[in-house]
């Protein structure tokens, strides 16, 4: 079947293990089901597998695509929740110590048909469109569990989201906004910066500027480029939620500013199936639209990879098929 996979690890040139071709269909396996996929999200996630981050040489090829939407065989149309739990695992799916997602163990969504446990499919609303349920997954569920179930943030509240472009920032944007939170943002260039405002922030700041008062919570998914703006930012008693390090992980705890302040710092990765019916439910009832900046035919795959590699994001770049 027609597939976009990385054919070896390639930790210096990812791209050069990029593959737009045919991999075998998969093959029938208790209590999952097959999904044709409708349209697939590209996460950071597709990169590091292409590095080979976390797979082993023999889990090569790995049809990449950790999320998507599609119908099953009924033709039932489903966003795919893509947290794959050890058998028997009950309570939190993103606390079991040997999850796996798409990609890491089994083959991902950038294919015409995914296999996923059943009760990894979830019923998508008519009123979703399928390119926008394609990116509810990951960055979407990762952005919703760090804002509703993580950051304890109320109505009214301020908000600051470190970088203004990425897929989980512009979710935090609109989550934010629809949620009622004074949302500032801060973005690298005016048209990431232009972008947050357009998507409904209230302020947006050059990165490292000196804010005009604190912030309740904080967003990070940058890492050592910003985490100590964002100690600086938040207000004491105030949290920094953090999903991400994409600048690196290396960063100051700034540790006299941790304790003297009482900030909380929580990490925070994806979300639970239930959160992510959650997070449907909103988008449909908030009728948010959620922002992609990039559609592509499968088919052209290697133009989002490389307009990901080179920070040129404006939200989601979604595949279709």
């Amino acid at each position: 079947m027609f597939s976009v996979y990385a054919s070896a690890p390639n930790p210096e040139d990812p791209l050069a293990s990029l593959v737009v071709g045919e991999q075998p269909s998969p093959k029938p396996r208790a209590g999952w089901v097959p999904v044709r996929v409708g349209a697939a999200s590209l996460n950071m996630h597709d990169i590091w597998t292409l590095r080979g981050v976390g797979l082993a040489e023999d889990q090569f090829p790995m049809i990449l695509g950790c999320d998507g939407a599609g119908t099953l065989a009924d033709g039932t149309e489903v966003v795919i929740h893509s947290i794959v739990n050890a058998p028997g695992w009950r309570g939190d799916e993103t606390l079991d110590p040997q999850r796996t997602l798409l990609t890491e163990k089994y083959q991902g969504t950038f294919a015409e048909v995914v296999l996923v446990p059943e009760g990894n499919v979830i019923v998508k609303s008519q009123r979703i469109a399928m390119i926008h349920a394609a990116v509810m997954g990951t960055a979407w569920l990762t952005a919703y569990r760090m804002l509703f179930v993580k950051s304890g943030l109320r109505p009214g509240q301020r908000m600051l989201i470190q970088g203004a472009s990425g897929g989980v920032s512009t979710a935090l944007i609109q989550l934010g906004r629809a949620a009622g939170m004074t949302v500032w943002v801060t973005g690298r260039t005016k048209e990431k910066r232009a972008l947050a405002e357009s998507l409904g922030a209230h302020e947006v700041f050059e990165t490292g500027d000196r804010l005009p008062g604190r912030v309740d919570a904080v967003f990070e998914t940058v890492g050592e480029a910003t985490w100590a703006h964002s100690m600086r930012a938040v207000r004491p008693g105030g949290a920094v939620i953090c999903s991400g390090a994409t600048t690196g992980p290396h960063a100051d705890a700034e540790l006299q500013r941790l304790f003297f302040l009482q900030i909380r710092v929580e990490g925070s990765t994806m979300g639970t199936r239930s959160e992510l019916v959650d997070l449907l439910q909103f988008v449909e009832a908030a009728h948010i639209e959620p922002q992609v900046g990039l559609v592509l035919p499968m088919g052209e795959a290697d133009m989002g990879f490389q307009a990901m590699l080179a920070g040129e994001t404006s939200g989601k770049i979604v595949f279709t098929r």
